[in-house]
């Protein structure tokens, strides 16, 4: 008879869990409560967990599983015969341990069977074991699932007796484990589970009895006044976020912090909602960044905005976890917060402005950046000669790309930036536009914290990627040269990021045209890397770490073209380390011709041929025509003499499709001249000539990419 099917409902209820993991708990404990009871073959096929996460509490709902696992065939191999049995047929002492270790004291030893594995025969007890109860199965899966959670931090705490402790995120106060109506009679962190749970803390009125699993969201949200549901939560408040910014004709912004907001203040109401605050327009004439990073971070508030101009209007959303008939206790507390939070801003940026920017320089002297590289005022002075170089390659305005460098760092020193951090580079943009510095170094000093350049470069823009470049590689070089390369998962100084940025740099400079696909230069990844080298102290950059960190821009570079393109191609262009602000238009060209018929045959032999040129003794001569005698080996010449001038004309001119195109006409000759052709002839001179031939044709081959890479 088969086991009862009901739904599964297990809580913990907590003290308030940390926000910015709340989410990921839930999904975890009920993963893991499915996970343990799916093992032990409790659960119904196809049975999903329903998670639940609030700020006070774990849950999961499972909506079929069994009171009993069905029952389990089993085969135990136990010993061999001759160690097992007596000459009488009897167990030995060794039999009759193993059996009670089983759990078989009891099985007549008639129903053992015996099995050889070639050697010997073994004692094997088969039989049918009862499947687990419900009870013992979710007891392993909860231990299991809260011993995996992926726990911030694990605080220790003391239980009513006052003499246990347990460890846990926070304290737990209860625990629920309810098969449809039934307690299962499970504990975890020092409780046993029963049908109470408690809801909002300050809407509902004491403990809250769970009739059966069914129930629990309805009896919450009715009798506790409380949205179980984390997705639940974050919808409602969601639509009541864009109901009031309509209603007031604004909006909530672009800004992708909106939904980094959302999920923390989900993790923190448990009933949301949402109600209008504001504050005196006065202080709207503070730059709106700083407004907007204290009412985010500091008061979880949702700025409002003009959907027309995108300003910051004096508006804002509170989000809640009380509502009540008249609310005005409730707004009017927030905004007496808030207020302060803004006057320190207009406070701070006042006082900054009656320093020139300019003024903060030496400032960046006593700032230390790295003990082994010195103050800030030192990077500075490495940046603007690398951006000074940077810029005479680039035909940029040096004199421009030398005041941004030497201004870019200035704001560490001011009251905002030492407030509010995340607002490096946009204070400084704010204090040089007040200064009247050109706009160019304005807008360099405000994107020089940007992940990545995602347009291409004008003429507008040029100062802002030339600061943006001498940044990232000065924080390369420098930080590898001292022994702080990236390792696994651990990158403190973001070397990985500022590779990244490094590249795209490279790729915008050529969709603006200032670097020309048909065109190695002027600005060259290893002309950068020398120049970065060069501005450091002489002996600081030890000699490999130029070619260390090239490595490691070609690799992050692979890494990320491998997400969207094809890995073959990329790896065959990677392979050459071709100029960075061609890979992507090379990866595109190499995949096209993956496609093609001819492809497969001619990525063979390239890989064949690089094999036979490295058994070559001494350089590769020029070939001799008069000493090509087999019609293939002629045949090829003449193909690779007559198909070379266009190839490489059309590789130069960056029309790398064209070149890769052209060199499939060459499979035909070079299939004929493998069929045909014994290449490592007894003759020493003929084989040298053949193997210089080749030479001409993997060049050829490989004026692109590495093709070799695409043979399977």
């Amino acid at each position: 008879m088969m086991s009862p099917v009901r739904p599964l409902l297990v809580e913990l209820l907590t003290e308030e869990l940390p926000p910015k993991a709340l989410n990921r708990l839930g999904q975890a404990f009920a993963e893991g409560v499915r996970a343990g009871l799916a093992r032990h073959g409790l659960l119904a096929d196809g049975c999903q967990a329903e998670a639940y996460a609030t700020p006070r509490r774990l849950a999961v709902r499972l909506p079929a599983v069994l009171a009993q696992a069905p029952d389990q065939a089993y085969a135990e191999k136990l010993m061999p015969v001759k160690v097992g049995l007596a000459a009488d047929g009897s167990a030995t002492p060794a039999l009759a341990k193993k059996l009670a270790a089983k759990g078989l004291e009891n099985i007549d030893l008639s129903t053992l069977e015996r099995e050889s594995d070639g050697k010997q025969e073994y004692l094997v007890a088969r039989g049918t074991a009862p499947g687990l109860a419900l009870a013992d199965g979710l007891q392993e899966a909860l231990d299991a699932a809260i011993d995996g959670l992926p726990i911030p931090k694990v605080m220790r705490y003391q239980l009513d007796d006052g003499v246990t402790s347990v460890k846990f995120v926070r304290p737990a106060h209860a625990l629920t484990a309810l098969h449809g109506g039934d307690i299962v009679p499970v504990r975890a962190l020092g409780l046993s589970a029963g049908r109470y749970t408690m809801g909002h803390r300050f809407m509902s009125s004491g403990a809250i009895d769970i009739p059966d699993s069914d129930s629990y969201v309805s009896a919450l949200a009715e009798r506790g006044r409380v949205i179980a549901s984390f997705e639940g939560r974050r919808a409602e408040i969601s639509r009541q976020l864009d109901q009031h910014a309509a209603r007031l004709g604004a909006t909530l912004g672009d800004d992708p912090e909106v939904a980094a907001l959302l999920d923390e203040v989900t993790a923190l109401v448990e009933h949301p909602t949402v109600y209008v605050g504001e504050f005196e327009e006065q202080f709207l004439q503070v730059p709106q960044e700083c407004l907007i990073l204290t009412m985010r971070l500091n008061q979880k508030y949702f700025p409002l905005f003009d959907p027309a101009s995108g300003k910051l209007t004096h508006r804002f959303l509170i989000v809640s976890n009380m509502q009540v008939a008249d609310p005005v206790n409730i707004v009017e507390g927030n905004q007496r917060v808030v207020r302060p939070r803004l006057a320190d801003a207009q406070f701070f940026f006042q006082t900054d402005r009656k320093t020139p920017l300019a003024s903060r320089v030496d400032q960046l002297g006593s700032i230390v950046y790295h003990n082994k590289l010195g103050t800030q005022l030192e990077r500075v002075q490495r940046v603007r000669a690398i951006a000074r170089g940077v810029a005479q390659a680039l035909g940029a305005d040096q004199n421009a790309a030398d005041r941004a460098a030497l201004l870019a760092k200035a704001d560490l020193g001011s009251n905002m930036v030492g407030e509010f951090p995340e607002l490096q580079g946009i204070m400084g943009a704010y204090y040089a536009a007040g200064d009247g510095e050109p706009a160019d170094v304005v807008q360099a000093l405000r994107v020089q914290y940007r992940n990545r350049c995602d347009a291409p470069v004008t003429r507008d823009t040029l100062t802002a990627a030339v600061l943006f470049i001498a940044e990232r590689a000065e924080t390369l070089v420098g930080i590898w040269a001292i022994g702080l390369a990236p390792t696994g998962e651990r990158d403190p100084f973001g070397l990985r990021r500022a590779a990244l940025g490094l590249i795209s740099a490279f790729e915008q400079l050529a969709a603006g045209g200032w670097l020309k696909i048909d065109a190695d230069g002027p600005l060259s990844l290893d002309g950068l890397l020398a120049l970065t080298a060069g501005a450091f102290p002489e002996g600081k950059i030890p000699a490999e770490t130029i070619g260390e960190v090239r490595a490691f821009i070609y690799e992050r570079y692979r890494n990320q073209l491998i997400a969207d393109a094809d890995r073959n191609a990329v790896e065959a262009v990677i392979a050459l380390a071709p100029p960075l602000h061609q890979v992507a238009e090379r990866v595109r060209a190499v995949a096209a011709f993956a496609g093609m018929p001819e492809a497969a045959s001619l990525a063979a032999a390239n890989k064949r041929i690089g094999n036979l040129l490295k058994k070559a003794e001494g350089d590769i001569g020029q070939v001799d025509l008069a000493r090509l005698v087999e019609p293939a080996e002629k045949a090829l010449a003449d193909a690779v003499a007559g198909l070379r001038p266009e190839a490489e004309a059309q590789a130069a001119a960056g029309d790398f499709a064209a070149s890769l195109r052209t060199l499939a006409r060459l499979r035909e000759p070079v299939d004929a001249f493998f069929a045909d052709v014994m290449v490592m002839a007894d003759d020493p001179a003929v084989r040298a000539n053949r193997l210089a031939l080749l030479g001409q044709l993997h060049g050829l081959m490989n004026r692109v990419a590495d093709i070799s890479r695409l043979a399977q």
